[in-house]
């Protein structure tokens, strides 16, 4: 977490009800079971994303020791699958001396060749981060090794290797460059609306090579960049994509993203500069960046779910479903495509810990309910996957976490769902459980499908997280909710005319092990 997200996370921690820090009440209402928390403590960015030897390193932000931002320190999971996660002892603590150094974002890299020379085998993990210096109010780029398969680090005695004595410099990300044989790094520098690309032989000494910035969304700091190349959906060509997160200004949590060109030194905006293309459409997605070394070559992307106002115990922070990235060429240019990844959506039927439901077929005109109120005791963990004949004038979606209370008959509910008439993809918080902890009451995002046209939504509700994947991972939208403890109801409906659900399949969750 970064300077400029620290007045909100001030507010956020510090602003909730009085006793929620003096007496802790655990909240296992709201902990996810197919998403990654850490146990305890606080968690923000993802970093040192890195798979060695079928197994997905994931290091985060985290403070080992309060369930609030502080002690930055790089925690560490791994997994096989994406979803079961194994908790591993703090990989980078940071160091208390006459200095104090904080060990900031970053990114991790298999070094095959022992570029670096720091192992003898060809199997060191090199981890680059920042280091931030809040008594030397400076931020630089530091290199840690670890030969023991990424459980502990040895800092570089030599750090930092690149340092320009700047307050914001951060966020590094590295990868290997088949182009330029050498090892690529992009990193922020945060208030000038810039990504720095440099280029080395062996992560030591760093070599600038160009900027990139001043284009875009420039109404908050630039951070967390990430730089890949994903293939064009309709050919066998490649476009480079350049990630960038930015937090504060009119557009809060916001993560923007770049196509372009990169002839091994500068990288060419395939838009024009005013352009703004947004990576998610929901109010906490940040600091999502992908794995190095995926199967494949496969671009699979988590990020951070900037927690909401509402206080979980004893943790806090939680990170994305992972997404597998691409791009599709549409009338306006190359976008973006997000879906769950394949890795686990793959493997959803044979899971042990699931039920599912399938409604395929059914014609829908008002509201069907798909699970009642209080149907389980392990409600809003699960997983629905729908796909809609729909016409003009239809409105289409679902009720989400419903519950009618006894008494006032009031209804509590999120709502998800698509209008064909204005083209809106929404996800409407407005009557949710604790609409106080919501940042923002709608969420929405303009689609693309036709005013006659097949539509699918992907809708994953994970306890307190939610995110909506439509039409193949064109839009997303990610956010929080916080139900009470009976609203488990979850109901089909239309509004305009009937829709058709061609297929319905709907995974539900009970608890997963060792989470």
């Amino acid at each position: 977490m970064k300077i400029y997200l620290l007045a909100y996370l001030f507010v956020l921690v510090y602003c909730a009800p009085l006793n929620a820090q003096d007496t802790p009440t655990p909240t296992p209402q709201w902990r996810p079971v197919y998403h990654f928390t850490p146990l305890k403590n606080w968690t923000n960015d993802p970093n040192g994303l890195l798979y060695v030897n079928g197994v997905y390193h994931l290091y985060n932000q985290q403070n080992p020791f309060e369930n609030k931002w502080g002690h930055m320190s790089w925690g560490h999971a791994t997994s096989k699958d994406l979803i079961h996660w194994t908790h591993l002892p703090v990989a980078i603590p940071e160091t208390i001396d006459k200095d104090t150094t904080w060990r900031f974002s970053g990114c991790a890299v298999l070094d095959k060749n022992n570029t670096g020379g720091f192992g003898k085998d060809g199997h060191t993990m090199v981890a680059i981060y920042t280091a931030d210096q809040p008594n030397l109010k400076k931020e630089s780029q530091f290199i840690a090794y670890s030969n023991d398969g990424g459980i502990t680090f040895t800092n570089y005695v030599n750090n930092p290797v690149i340092d320009l004595g700047k307050k914001d410099f951060r966020d590094p990300n590295v990868a290997w460059n088949e182009q330029l044989q050498k090892w690529l790094m992009v990193v922020a520098l945060p208030t000038q609306h810039k990504v720095n690309f440099y280029v080395s032989a062996n992560l030591k000494n760093w070599d600038l090579l160009s900027e990139f910035g001043s284009q875009g969304f420039t109404g908050a700091a630039w951070e967390c960049p990430s730089f890949i190349q994903l293939p064009v959906n309709d050919d066998t060509k490649t476009k480079w994509v350049l990630f960038v997160s930015a937090a504060g200004g009119n557009r809060g949590t916001f993560m923007q993203y770049f196509t372009g060109d990169f002839d091994g030194k500068t990288f060419t905006n395939d838009n024009k500069p005013e352009t703004v293309l947004t990576v998610d459409d929901g109010d906490c997605l940040y600091a999502a960046i992908p794995w190095n070394d995926a199967p494949g070559n496969k671009k699979t992307l988590i990020g951070w779910m900037v927690p909401d106002r509402q206080y979980t115990f004893p943790w806090r922070g939680q990170m994305s479903i992972p997404r597998d990235l691409g791009l599709v060429r549409t009338t306006k240019g190359l976008r973006l495509t997000q879906l769950p990844a394949s890795l686990i959506e793959n493997s959803l039927n044979s899971l042990a810990y699931k039920e599912t439901i399938n409604l395929s077929g059914k014609n829908i005109n008002g509201v069907t309910t798909v699970l009642k109120d209080n149907q389980s005791a392990t409600g809003n963990s699960w997983w629905l996957d729908a796909v809609f004949i729909i016409k003009a004038g239809t409105t289409v979606g679902f009720n989400i976490a419903q519950e009618t209370d006894a008494q006032t008959k009031k209804v509590f509910e999120t709502i998800a769902g698509y209008n064909s008439s204005t083209g809106m993809l929404y996800v409407d918080k407005s009557a949710s459980g604790n609409t106080s902890a919501n940042k923002q009451k709608i969420n929405q995002a303009m689609a693309s499908a036709g005013k006659d046209s097949t539509v699918r939504m992907q809708i994953l509700l994970d306890k307190s997280s939610l995110e909506v994947f439509f039409n193949n991972g064109e839009k997303v939208i990610t956010t929080h909710i916080f139900p009470g403890e009976h609203s488990t109801g979850l109901s089909v409906f239309s509004s305009g005319g009937t829709v058709t659900l061609t297929s319905f399949k709907l995974w539900k969750f009970s608890q997963l092990a060792g989470k």
